[in-house]
């Protein structure tokens, strides 16, 4: 038996566009998926399996001719199916026309019955099926990272923000906790949509199956057992219940709206990374060798979150376009979903796939500076604790509203201080100076422990009862290592 030969992979052409999304984002894995091999093995993936359960049902097809087929099924000549759709400009006939031509004894049955979105269509679905299971695995990583800081960091307090504004004391754990539930949400979407991932089914031309309940001389239990085997061969358990030609586009929409949905997320995360970076509280892994900027050569700049950022921001953009293809579909179908799908679906998944690949590298590698935290603690936890300083004050038997007034008027000499001199918070130094203080133990009340509510306790709550059942559920579920290269 003669050895194959082993094709080498193309050399990249560099006088023509190349996406990004590819050379600079995607996993390999994400990236093959959507790739023209992936898709011509996958269509003939379809006429093979169409072709064998019309011979299993006593139609005219030879074991031989499945025999044939299955034989060359990956033996994809692009350049002759190139030629074939600049003579016919219809891809699908191009392609089929190519399989015909490697295995001349199937020509005469190949696509019996069959109209071009009985292949398209479920390709498609095949295709998402393989890209949404990559998203998924990604987002168990996601969670993996992050439940596993959370719980790292679960009491190490830091200063909490609203308005970005100095606001009451938080925890490091509890909020890499708020970003893991986003990331829980979304898995449990992303669940859902695959749980629910139905095959178009065989339906000809308008959805009625009446090509196929022809080829069966009117038998329509033939046409159900047809179809339904066709699915189970290519790892489907349920058709959908009604199409046209084309299934529902709001099936695409609803992949898109998750994959958006899971965009709005990380960009969250990587918004909150950026702020936390320029705090010098927490930062994203910077190489040995890395270089932050080609002029400022002291600079750290967060470009992974920066990049994940962008492609949120892209993703979030794309959802229109999914929602607008539904809405347009005329009657059992029109083709002008079809350039936009083109475009929709492999950028969208690869632009996800990009995102959750920096999302799990930063969230596994999360710089923390402790130190950091303590000293802006320290500046802000005096106004903070002003309320229970008054409270201590007048349990020691002083005046409630002369200490109230007493407490103002040193918040706001310390808050110039910092404000118009740049000089350190010393209100705990005014009011320890203050006779009417000196009975109340400032150090004890100035635990920053003391000020972080049940954070902690939180953290541990939504490990214990969230992300331990998720992982349970998913513990057979690969988990992905990111391939950032640049």
């Amino acid at each position: 038996m003669p050895t194959r030969r082993r094709r080498s992979a193309p050399k990249p052409a560099v006088d023509t566009y190349q996406s990004p999304l590819v050379s600079r984002n995607a996993s390999r894995d994400m990236a093959a998926v959507f790739s023209p091999l992936r898709r011509a093995v996958t269509w003939r993936r379809i006429w093979l399996a169409l072709a064998e359960a019309q011979s299993e049902l006593g139609l005219p097809v030879k074991a031989g001719q499945v025999r044939a087929l299955r034989a060359r099924l990956e033996s994809v000549d692009l350049k002759a199916v190139a030629k074939h759709e600049k003579r016919l400009r219809h891809d699908v006939m191009a392609h089929l026309h190519a399989f015909a031509d490697q295995v001349p004894s199937a020509r005469g049955i190949l696509h019996l019955g069959a109209t071009s979105m009985d292949i398209v269509d479920n390709a498609d679905l095949m295709l998402v099926r393989e890209a949404l299971t990559i998203v998924q695995q990604w987002l168990v990583s996601a969670v993996d990272a992050l439940s596993a800081n959370a719980r790292k960091h679960r009491s190490l307090p830091c200063l909490g923000f609203t308005h970005y504004q100095p606001a009451q004391l938080t925890t490091v754990g509890k909020r890499i906790a708020l970003w893991c539930w986003d990331c829980v949400r979304d898995l449990d979407a992303i669940d859902a949509l695959l749980a629910g991932l139905q095959f178009r089914g065989v339906r000809g031309a308008t959805g009625t199956q009446a090509s196929f309940l022809k080829l069966f001389n009117g038998s329509a239990a033939k046409v159900r057992q047809l179809e339904k085997r066709v699915a189970a061969k290519l790892g489907f358990k349920a058709c959908e219940p009604i199409t046209g030609q084309t299934y529902s586009r709001k099936v695409d929409a609803q992949m898109i709206s998750a994959l958006a949905n899971i965009a709005a997320g990380v960009h969250k995360f990587a918004n909150d990374m950026r702020l936390l970076a320029n705090l010098k509280e927490m930062e994203e892994p910077f190489g040995k060798s890395q270089v932050g900027s080609s002029a400022m050569a002291y600079k750290r700049n967060p470009m992974l979150c920066e990049r994940a950022t962008g492609l949120a921001r892209f993703v979030i953009g794309l959802a229109q376009s999914g929602f607008q293809n539904a809405a347009e579909q005329w009657l059992e179908r029109t083709l002008d979903d079809s350039s936009n799908k083109r475009l929709l679906m492999p950028e969208a998944f690869l632009a996800t796939d990009g995102m959750l690949q920096v999302l799990v590298h930063v969230s596994r590698d999360l710089v923390v500076y402790p130190k950091v935290m303590q000293a802006r603690i320290d500046a802000e936890l005096p106004f903070m604790a002003t309320e229970d300083i008054l409270m201590e004050a007048v349990a020691c038997g002083g005046d409630r509203q002369d200490l109230h007034e007493r407490i103002r008027v040193h918040s706001q000499a310390a808050a110039a201080q910092v404000k118009h001199h740049g000089c350190p918070n010393d209100l705990l130094k005014r009011l320890g100076d203050d006779p009417a203080f000196a009975k109340v133990k400032m150090d004890k009340l100035l635990r920053p422990a003391a000020f972080v509510g049940l954070a902690p306790q939180q953290v541990d709550a939504f490990l214990k009862n969230v992300v331990a059942p998720l992982k349970r559920r998913h513990r057979n579920t690969p988990r992905r290592q990111p391939e950032i290269t640049v």
